[in-house]
């Protein structure tokens, strides 16, 4: 059984309370909307002061592929909390696989990125979820994430 929509728009306290993830590596500003068990919308917003342009790269800031798959799994991670209830402290939702990834747009400071996941399957605590990021409607990346919830 999955838990109730909640109200939206979810802001950074509410998320801080659904994953661990803290400044410098919480890569994400907002849920916007979300159906537990099935999907979430969630935006971030890329600014010049984040401090991976210092050197990625220092004339022609681009956003690392890396960084916006970290948010695309911390997206994921929201939905499981958002669909299966609060994680207790000693639990963490671990990025664990990702397939088929392709980076289609690059994203600089200023964007607003719309980070995306659809939950596809749940199997013994392993969520497969199907993800993308759009910047102005256009696909800067997707791909197949594991998220796995361990206990630590």
């Amino acid at each position: 059984m999955f838990m109730p929509k909640p109200e939206m728009p979810i802001n950074i306290n509410e998320i801080m309370k659904q994953i661990p993830h803290r400044y410098p590596f919480l890569l994400v500003d907002r849920v916007l909307d979300v159906e537990p068990g099935k999907n979430i919308k969630v935006l971030k917003n890329v600014t010049m002061n984040e401090h991976h342009f210092i050197g990625h790269f220092p004339d022609y800031p681009v956003m690392p592929g890396v960084l916006i798959i970290e948010a695309l799994a911390q997206t994921a991670g929201i939905l499981c909390a958002l669909s299966f209830g609060p994680r207790k402290e000693s639990e963490i939702y671990f990025f664990a696989g990702i397939d088929n990834c392709r980076f289609k747009r690059q994203v600089i400071p200023g964007d607003s990125l719309i980070l995306e996941a659809e939950m596809v399957a749940m199997k013994r605590g392993i969520g497969k979820y199907k993800v993308r990021a759009l910047v102005d409607d256009q696909v800067a990346a997707e791909a197949e994430l594991l998220i796995i919830k361990k206990e630590v």
